[in-house]
């Protein structure tokens, strides 16, 4: 009987936890941030645009122009963990050699946002599943494209930012020659600095050390 109730307490202190809306078990919120932080400087959350000046922002969910068509993002700001932009540092130096930079379109972003766009669009193939959380959650994607710095033009890609078509998969070979060349552009550069690209949308990679980092649920307004 008693290991009974225990694993039924164990089931309940589950429930309560967090397992409404798919929700993680483990989702940090400020507090607890600020404690990894103090234990762990580089789990620090860093404004991308301070330590890469000429990194542009184009942070689609601080406006309406996205797939919710809400804004979703109090300020058009990014953020990251600080050694995830370092190797975008990276990344923005060997592209500058070739006369290109970097547009950013979503990096950080709160779990209480995954849960929004889960609410949404319930396809995980395009969003999160509230249960196992995004990477972007921890700090660790970045959704991205190419520009050319003499124009501040985007280069051409197979689809715009957040498109749920076929067309944005990185495997898509059905596209013209020079979309085909900027997207294995994009994935070599990246690759080469320690990022993953995501198979079902050219725009985002993943840091290869996302599996150090926490869940986070931490507002804008308190990095």
């Amino acid at each position: 009987m008693l290991r009974i109730a225990l694993i039924s307490a164990f089931v309940l202190l589950v429930n309560i936890n967090g397992q409404n809306n798919g929700e993680p078990l483990s989702v940090s919120k400020t507090a607890a941030y600020r404690q990894q932080v103090k234990l762990d400087p580089d789990k620090k959350l860093v404004e991308i645009k301070k330590y890469i000046p000429g990194i542009v922002l184009d942070i689609r969910y601080a406006t309406t122009n996205n797939f919710a068509h809400h804004k979703m993002y109090p300020e058009a700001k990014a953020f990251a963990r600080l050694p995830v932009v370092m190797a975008l540092k990276h990344v923005e130096a060997a592209l500058k050699l070739q006369g290109l930079g970097l547009k950013i379109y979503d990096a950080y972003r709160p779990y209480a946002v995954t849960v929004k766009f889960y609410d949404l669009i319930r396809d995980t193939d395009f969003v999160a599943d509230p249960a196992k959380g995004s990477k972007h959650n921890r700090g660790c994607a970045i959704d991205l494209g190419l520009i050319d710095l003499k124009t501040g033009k985007e280069l051409d890609m197979p689809t715009g930012f957040d498109s749920f078509s076929k067309k944005a998969a990185s495997t898509n070979t059905d596209l013209p020659k020079q979309e085909i060349a900027n997207r294995a552009l994009l994935k070599k550069v990246m690759v080469a600095h320690g990022f993953t690209e995501l198979p079902t949308e050219w725009w985002h990679f993943d840091f290869n050390g996302w599996k150090n980092y926490e869940l986070l649920d931490v507002p804008f307004s308190d990095l």
